[in-house]
């Protein structure tokens, strides 16, 4: 049996945490900038687009730095901006209202910031949480790449993917519950629930972390940007960022798009936090499987089988207004079809995701695991960027808030084609899986000519 150190384990455990937190308050993040702090759709796909991308770029730079101070000191900075960054979240709502300047009736939703400056306040509470995060990206899949040999990293990433998807599945869990019983005052609160997460992630960083390999550590800041100039100058790795960027502009719509277009298309009664639970439930029962399935198969062909799955499951999604009005399984035919391409999305991101880490990971050189592994997240930085702008307004042309209509049969016509949609999300599916084919055939032909000289 493969033996891990304490070290894997810790970070893997810590992940876990990270996850919870991240995801408890991300599933919602487009609700929670409408319903109480007052932006239009498109300005809190904008704003929440920004939010993910920039948290998704930061790795970069955050995985070299953590190369000089080390991985131990980088966790503990992290956690300790993701606690206040989490609080942050949760208080300033509250002190808002306290100070008579935000009004809440506990029936409806926060009112008072829809044209006040203040609403701008919650932007250095997302910068502390940026930071933050932009470290643990780096530095939990760096520890997996120094705690692991060629021969167990394969093994060692499905494990950190497993627990990603258990911290992800139990952070959205908890946020139905709370929105349902408390209103938009649980969007609040979540964030509490979070920062208690974070909290407990940097306390047992402190007492149980401890690796001995520590290579980079202490290098140069022109030794890191002469890495950094080294990674970017990787044509093909760019060119591999950029179309696995179409599964995640997909894949993404889960946070983007789905709770609020299931909430306006259903009702409140609607459990966007459950449906997306099935992603990290299938990624966590299939992950292990699929990555043994592929064992003997190259890194791109496992991608390219999980990239011809995603644009099925957008075209799964568009099913729900368009197969009728009768209950499937006790749930409502949107709810249903949603749930099912999302179970796509998530069999695709377990033939992607583990493979595209350990492809990255070979690529670096001792030392340089932390740069490496950041730079793998480059991908999300292109998909948030445009997917959460691309979801606000598709989600006011096609699927807007029932807040800005007088019927509900003006409301009907206006949502007549709310499943168009996803349409527009099949065909960027389709692009990349296209894309990921070329690439592999084009790669493969340069590689045997390298051999032939």
């Amino acid at each position: 049996m493969t033996k891990f150190s304490k070290a894997f384990w810790v970070a893997n455990s810590v992940e876990l945490l990270e996850r919870l937190a991240y995801y408890a308050v991300f599933i919602v993040i487009t609700l929670y900038l409408s319903n109480v702090w007052g932006f239009s759709d498109i300005e809190a796909g904008l704003i929440s687009g920004i939010f993910s991308a920039t948290l998704y770029l930061l790795p970069t730079f955050a995985g070299a730095y953590a190369d000089k101070i080390g991985f131990r000191s980088a966790i503990m900075i992290a956690f300790g901006l993701l606690t206040l960054g989490y609080s942050g979240l949760g208080l300033l709502p509250t002190l808002l209202e306290g100070a008579g300047l935000v009004q809440y009736d506990m029936t409806t939703t926060f009112s008072g910031l829809e044209s006040s400056w203040l609403r701008w306040s919650i932007v250095p509470v997302l910068v502390l949480i940026v930071l933050g995060g932009s470290f643990i990206k780096a530095v939990i899949s760096g520890t997996v790449a120094r705690e692991t040999s060629s021969e167990t990293r394969a093994r060692g990433y499905a494990i950190f993917y497993m627990m990603v998807n258990m911290g992800a599945f139990t952070g959205k869990t908890v946020v139905d519950p709370l929105r349902k019983s408390l209103g938009d005052q649980g969007l609040v609160y979540l964030n509490f629930v979070s920062a208690g997460m974070t909290f407990l992630a940097l306390i047992a960083v402190f007492f149980f972390y401890k690796s001995v390999k520590t290579e980079g550590a202490g290098k140069s800041f022109a030794e890191i940007g002469k890495g950094l100039l080294k990674v970017l100058s990787n044509g093909r790795l760019i060119v591999l960022i950029l179309i696995i960027s179409g599964f995640w502009m997909v894949q993404s719509q889960m946070y983007a798009t789905m709770p609020k277009y299931v909430i306006r298309m259903i009702g409140v009664e609607a459990s966007p936090g459950w449906y997306a639970n099935v992603n990290p439930l299938i990624v966590f029962v299939t992950v292990n499987f699929v990555t043994s399935l592929m064992k003997k198969q190259t890194a791109l062909t496992s991608m390219t089988i999980g990239m011809l799955i995603i644009p099925l499951s957008a075209l799964a999604m568009s099913f729900g207004t368009l197969i009728g009005s009768d209950y499937v399984l006790g749930l409502h035919p949107v709810a249903f079809m949603m749930i099912v391409g999302i179970a796509m999305q998530a069999i695709a991101e377990s033939f992607i995701s583990p493979r595209f880490l350990e492809y990255f990971s070979l690529q670096s050189p001792k030392g340089e695991e932390g740069l490496y592994l950041g730079f793998s997240h480059l991908h999300s930085f292109v998909s948030y960027l445009f997917a959460f702008g691309l979801s606000g307004f598709l989600l006011e042309k096609y699927c807007p808030d029932p807040k800005n209509f007088s019927s509900s049969i003006e409301y009907a016509a206006a949502t007549e084609h709310a499943h168009y949609i996803w349409f527009v999300f099949v065909g960027i599916g389709l692009i990349s899986a296209i894309a990921l084919l070329i690439y592999g055939y084009v790669t493969k032909r340069m590689d045997l000519k390298k051999l032939a000289k």
